[in-house]
C-alpha cells in the first residue's frame, strides 16, 4: 500500500476541516452581506471543493511517485504545504475576521502557487498537472466571485 496517499489526504484533510470549520462559524455573517445574482449555492461550493481537494491529494501523491528525489521535489512538497495554508487562511480572512479585501490579495498569491504547482508538476506528470486545472480555474473564479462582494459591500 502506497501509505503516502493517506499522508496526503490527513494533511489535505487537516486544511479543509479547519477552513471549514471557519467557515460554518460565521455563515451568519456571510447571509448578511450583498452577494452577486450569479453567487453559487453553499452546496454547490461544498461539492466543488470536495472534488478539487480529492484531485489535489490524487495529484500531489502522483508527483510524489514519480518525481525524482532532488531540490525541486522538495521545493515542490513545501509549495503544496504553502498552498494548502493559502488555502486555510483565506477562510480566516473572508469569514472569520471579514477582511474581504485583503482575502482577494490572499486568493491571487493562492492561484500564482496553484499555477506554479501545476507549471513545476507537468515535466513529471502530465496527468498530476492536469489534475490540479479545476483547482486554478475554481480560485480563479473565487476571486473574481469575492472582488463583487468587496465591490457591493463598501
Amino acid at each position: 500500500m502506497k501509505y503516502h496517499y493517506l499522508i496526503i489526504a490527513i494533511i489535505v484533510f487537516i486544511g479543509a476541516f479547519l477552513g471549514s470549520n471557519i467557515t460554518t462559524q460565521n455563515l451568519d455573517w456571510y447571509d448578511g452581506i450583498k452577494l452577486p445574482q450569479w453567487t453559487p449555492d453553499g452546496s454547490i461550493i461544498s461539492i466543488a471543493w470536495t472534488i478539487i481537494f480529492i484531485l489535489l491529494i490524487l495529484s500531489i501523491g502522483i508527483y510524489y511517485d514519480r518525481a525524482f528525489r532532488n531540490k525541486k521535489f522538495y521545493f515542490v512538497l513545501i509549495l503544496f504545504i504553502i498552498n494548502l495554508i493559502l488555502n486555510t487562511s483565506w477562510s480566516y480572512l473572508f469569514f472569520g475576521f471579514h477582511l474581504v479585501g485583503a482575502s482577494i490579495l490572499e486568493m491571487i498569491i493562492l492561484e500564482i502557487t496553484t499555477i506554479c504547482l501545476i507549471i513545476l508538476i507537468r515535466p513529471t506528470s502530465r496527468l498530476a498537472s492536469m489534475l490540479l486545472y479545476p483547482y486554478a480555474i475554481w480560485v480563479g473564479f473565487a476571486t473574481i466571485l469575492a472582488y463583487n462582494i468587496f465591490l457591493l459591500n463598501t
